[in-house]
């Protein structure tokens, strides 16, 4: 069997000749447990999409939530997984802006573009840019759910501008940790929460004031805020009542928002949620942010695929947790970011 593919000016024979691949799959909804190792049949670029040959994929709390409950990719079985760094194998027809052999890295269209725990992710060929020299593969991985999500909120919905004072609730987490490095570099005067344990990180990272999430209340110790981004999901009346008249609320899990609506308007404060995208240009923002040294995010730990279950499993640090093929180039995964 051969896959057809097209405009393949680098010769690549194992995408012309092998029909699968190895995967993370699952056959049934549940815990960690349920991820296991499988030879599946490999996808193939269509229209507008290119074949990445995955050499490193994050793990996101919305792979966890897939896979307990297939909220976002139904029945199992499936593969999990949005961010992908890898190699261009194979382009469709149409696709100008990339070419066999180039590095990229991107999100596959959430949700329901998930595919990159494996040997090869297909996705929209705009929903990728190059990798800079500047980030591993591993790195790379780390950034485009979570950078997206903080810089689509932060930057496009609340227009964070300097001197704005924002607070970012989860600063040391895998959204938070990049949501305070792009608001410090916008000039805002950043208040992260996150654990005593992670203050000094979150320090470095940008923020002028850390609160202790375990033994200060922050929505009683502050006022006046310009933006408070949620990124933990907590209860949204807290959020909307340190803010200023005029300001803006941003959570990443909004399904409390509605109950909330006339709250927000009497106090004169925006409350929105957000669900990310798939999006070339903000990618390209926050590459930019990084070849200024003002972006970097921090990997918490790296796993092989085989261990797949035990990454899910395991309570890591603060950033991102990556996942890599099992016979990973030790130079894709020695470098991990510093504070």
């Amino acid at each position: 069997m051969t896959i057809r593919t097209w405009a393949c000016d680098l010769p690549l024979p194992s995408v012309d000749v092998v029909p699968t691949m190895t995967a993370i799959t699952q056959d049934e909804l549940g815990g960690p447990e349920v991820l296991h190792l499988a030879e599946i049949d490999r996808p193939a670029p269509s229209i507008g999409e290119i074949l990445v040959r995955v050499h490193a994929a994050a793990v996101n709390p919305a792979d966890e939530m897939n896979r307990r409950t297939g909220v976002f990719s139904g029945r199992p079985p499936f593969v999990l997984g949005w961010d992908v760094s890898g190699v261009v194998a194979a382009v469709g027809p149409g696709v100008t802006v990339v070419r066999p052999g180039d590095e990229v890295f991107g999100l596959l269209p959430f949700p329901r573009g998930a595919g990159a725990y494996a040997e090869f992710a297909v996705g929209p060929a705009r929903a990728f840019v190059r990798r800079p020299d500047g980030l591993s593969h591993v790195e790379a991985a780390a950034l485009p759910l979570a950078g997206l999500t903080a810089w689509q909120a932060l930057v496009e919905t609340a227009d964070v501008s300097p001197g704005d004072r924002v607070l970012v609730v989860g600063g040391a987490g895998g959204v938070g940790h990049l949501a305070v490095q792009i608001a410090a570099a916008r000039g805002a005067h950043v208040i992260a929460v996150a654990s005593g344990t992670n203050e000094a990180l979150v320090r470095a990272l940008g923020a002028a004031e850390v609160l202790d999430r375990r033994s200060i209340d922050w929505s009683e110790a502050l006022t006046g805020l310009d933006v408070v981004f949620d990124t933990v999901g907590g209860d949204p009346a807290r959020g909307i009542r340190v803010l200023r008249q005029g300001g803006v609320y941003v959570t990443t899990l909004p399904q409390r928002l509605a109950e909330l609506a006339d709250g927000a308007r009497e106090r004169g404060v925006r409350a929105t949620g957000l669900f990310v995208e798939s999006d070339r240009l903000g990618l390209s923002a926050l590459v930019d942010l990084v070849a200024a040294g003002a972006l970097r995010p921090v990997v918490a730990a790296v796993h092989p695929f085989r261990d797949a279950a035990a990454a899910h499993a395991a309570a890591h640090g603060p950033g991102k947790v990556v996942l890599v093929p099992d016979d990973a180039d030790p130079l894709d995964t020695d470098r991990q970011a510093a504070p």
